[in-house]
């Protein structure tokens, strides 16, 4: 379908629905809203204001005659959680961002006849957009509310998203989803180097120290010895005083100088990586924590920091130039951030992102508005750092970030949960790896409570994904062979020029067979009981 205007129009806003039936018009204005339309080439220009109350939701719709013998392809809101999918057609399933729809299958090399339509949104938008197929046409919704109640736009034309509708023919699924991938973030913020090495929460899960870390550290440099490319080691939580939270000002009694642990690590031959969650502030009743006041937090969590207001964006800023320019760590991983803020993890987001009924404190921009402010204040006082998103929303965060985790957490005890999790995640969304930003899928966790045999086979994926690797191998676990398995693999992740592309992904959720460099491979993902899922459910 080629792009147009919308057929329909509705805007939501804080006391009533203006529907336009019959849009096609490039302004369409009641007494308390207005909308606009620039359409040009293949994008079409959404904007939206409302002038006395707050602005909701903006739905459009394309009525069309759809193809019916197709699979689809959505997108998630943040990460995914091992249930990205190629589906059959669901007129009431919800896809954040983007949408695939395409005839035919990957596991067939002959393309002839194929055909890909793409509809998404161009990155950082200033609303959350999701998307509904059916067979008589398109929906789009765009979240333009702040928090859980309309935003107060006073009648700024806010330019909601770009929208964008392209068709691929004769190619593989794969390739049309990954240069529409291309399309929708044409300038990326990629690192200067490809980035890789480890990091420790896999098997140290929040229980570390000083020397553990050299321990870490150390490994991984004799692992790279000799590499151009210089790796990472990256502390995870547990190097401040409080658990998961703050402050982040200092480390606990086992890591008592942060500063002087980055020079060790540096000496040792890596680049040393910290963790941080930065809108947390959870600690009651306790000396390590830091008295902020009331206005700080969010209306709807008060032991969260509320990121539209200035001070707590300084408080960011600060924070993240004493980790890089005051301590000297080159990367910066921060976690839970679409959490903190909304409440609900991405699996719990159907079309909302958040409840109803709450505000920001600034209460005349949108959501992705705030969010998107917050990534750039961290990009803008991360002094060169390579920063890691984790939880984060990954068409916001595109062009602002170099790394995104776009997935949930691997384990280093459950192999089931790394099969689902970082398989799903690496062969559904490693189409915005170097297009959104370098895709993490998540780390290989080598605690010896995984058989080789099968962490070997997500090592080799991983390295030969083109994407970043992170490893987090408990010292001493591996033998001789498989530590020289662990330094091919990193020197593959070194330079990362390698092309993995799923061939099953339209049949499964656990894709097993891949063309690398034009070459199959295949994988098996389960033990001999199969898929333990269930089993680690009830140990």
């Amino acid at each position: 379908m080629k792009i147009r205007i919308p057929d329909y129009a509705c805007l939501y806003h804080d006391t009533k629905e203006e529907f336009f039936n019959d849009a096609l018009a490039n302004s369409l204005k009641s007494d308390d809203c207005e909308i606009k339309f620039e359409l040009s080439g293949n994008k079409l220009k959404v904007f939206a204001t409302t002038y006395k109350t707050g602005a909701k939701y903006l739905q459009l719709r394309w009525n069309n005659e759809m193809r019916k013998d197709v699979r689809v392809l959505g997108d998630a809101y943040e990460r995914g959680y091992g249930d990205l999918q190629w589906d059959t057609i669901r007129p009431e399933r919800m896809m954040p961002w983007y949408m695939a729809v395409s005839n035919g299958s990957d596991s067939v090399l002959n393309y002839t006849g194929r055909l890909t339509e793409c509809f998404g949104v161009m990155v950082q938008p200033n609303s959350i957009a999701t998307w509904q197929y059916d067979t008589k046409g398109v929906t789009l919704w765009l979240d333009i509310r702040n928090g859980g109640n309309g935003t107060m736009l006073g009648g700024r034309m806010l330019e909601c998203a770009t929208v964008i509708f392209k068709e691929y023919k004769e190619v593989s699924a794969y390739k049309a989803v990954s240069e529409f991938c291309k399309e929708m973030s044409p300038e990326p913020y990629l690192p200067e180097h490809k980035v890789y090495g480890s990091n420790n929460w896999y098997y140290a899960y929040g229980k570390s120290s000083h020397e553990e870390i050299i321990a870490d550290t150390r490994l991984v440099a004799e692992m790279c010895k000799g590499l151009h490319n210089i790796p990472y080691m990256v502390i995870d939580d547990g190097w401040q005083p409080n658990p998961v939270d703050a402050p982040w000002d200092t480390g606990n009694e086992r890591f008592p100088d942060m500063r002087g642990l980055a020079d060790e690590m540096k000496a040792l031959g890596v680049r040393p990586g910290i963790w941080v969650r930065y809108l947390i502030n959870g600690r009651d009743n306790t000396e390590r924590k830091i008295e902020k006041p009331e206005y700080w937090y969010l209306e709807r969590h008060k032991k969260v920091f509320d990121p539209s207001h200035p001070e707590v964006l300084n408080y960011v800023a600060k924070t993240t130039q004493r980790l890089t320019k005051e301590w000297g760590y080159e990367l910066i991983k921060h976690d839970f951030s679409t959490f903190d803020i909304f409440g609900w993890w991405g699996f719990e987001m159907n079309g909302k992102i958040t409840w109803d009924k709450w505000s920001f404190y600034d209460k005349t921009k949108t959501s992705a508005e705030i969010v998107k402010n917050f990534y750039k204040v961290i990009k803008d006082n991360a002094n060169g750092a390579v920063i890691i998103g984790c939880n984060c929303i990954g068409h916001l965060c595109a062009g602002l970030h170099q790394l995104n985790r776009t997935g949930d957490d691997t384990s280093g005890f459950e192999w089931s949960r790394t099969a689902k999790m970082g398989v799903n995640t690496l062969a559904f969304r490693n189409t915005q790896n170097g297009a959104f930003f370098m895709s993490d899928a998540d780390c290989v966790g080598i605690t010896g409570a995984i058989s080789w045999e099968q962490n070997k086979e997500w090592l080799f994926a991983l390295s030969r994904s083109g994407s970043p690797l992170f490893v987090s191998c408990k010292p001493g676990v591996l033998n001789e062979k498989e530590l020289e398995e662990l330094r091919e693999a990193y020197r593959v992740a070194s330079y990362q020029a390698d092309e993995f592309i799923p061939l099953d992904w339209m049949e499964t959720t656990n894709p097993e067979r891949y063309l690398l460099n034009g070459e199959e491979v295949t994988f098996n993902w389960y033990t001999k009981r199969g898929n333990e899922s269930f089993a680690d459910t009830i140990k």
